[in-house]
């Protein structure tokens, strides 16, 4: 599964870069370098690096945990080109999810970031677009959270940590890396809202 492979390279570059700087600080993302040296690859290779153990084993069990059925649903409504376009899913995400924060730090030289997190927020919310009632699990939380519910809250927070912006986490990533998940699968196949809205309510109506 692919799935599976971006899990092991994503993990093995992330492992190397611990302990080699040069590699780390080569692929990280930085708005400054990009505009300035041209540097359009740390768009991507970003998503490849971490900065601790924590930030890698959370993204990757994420990654684990609703990668395979986001796959399975791109090979099941897109047919031949499943495949194909997973893998640019996950890429466009990567990108897609910088580009507000390129535009709002692009001057600032001291402005950093590593992770797969806009990435595999894409994936999560792809999820909840196929399968919005799952049960989501969080941390010492022993009850499920539909999807559905899970993604408006995480949105809502996402939204108010980016604006607060007192933590260095990339709010502002997971918020448009989120967006960019629930539509880049409608942009392929619009009849999959109906089918979204029709699991909502059959949840509704079965309650």
């Amino acid at each position: 599964m692919i799935t599976f492979v971006l899990i092991g390279i994503i993990s093995v570059v992330s492992f190397v870069a611990f302990s080699n700087r040069t590699i780390f600080h080569k692929g990280l993302f930085n708005p400054y370098l990009i505009r300035e040296k041209n540097q359009w690859y740390r768009f991507f290779t970003h998503a490849f690096l971490h900065a601790d153990f924590t930030h890698l084993i959370f993204n990757m069990l994420t990654l684990f945990f609703f990668g395979g059925m986001v796959e399975y649903n791109f090979n099941r409504y897109f047919g031949d080109k499943g495949d194909l376009l997973y893998i640019v899913f996950f890429f466009t995400a990567a990108l897609c999810s910088s580009i507000p924060a390129y535009y709002k730090q692009r001057d600032n030289i001291m402005y950093n970031a590593v992770g797969a997190s806009g990435a595999v927020s894409a994936i999560l919310f792809a999820g909840i677009l196929f399968d919005p009632l799952m049960k989501i699990y969080i941390f010492f939380i022993p009850i499920g959270i539909p999807a559905v519910i899970f993604g408006v809250l995480y949105l809502i927070l996402s939204a108010r940590m980016a604006k607060r912006a007192t933590d260095n986490v990339a709010h502002d990533t997971h918020f448009w890396g989120s967006v960019y998940g629930f539509i880049f699968p409608l942009a392929i196949n619009y009849q999959l809202i109906f089918v979204f809205i029709d699991q909502i309510k059959h949840g509704i109506n079965h309650f």
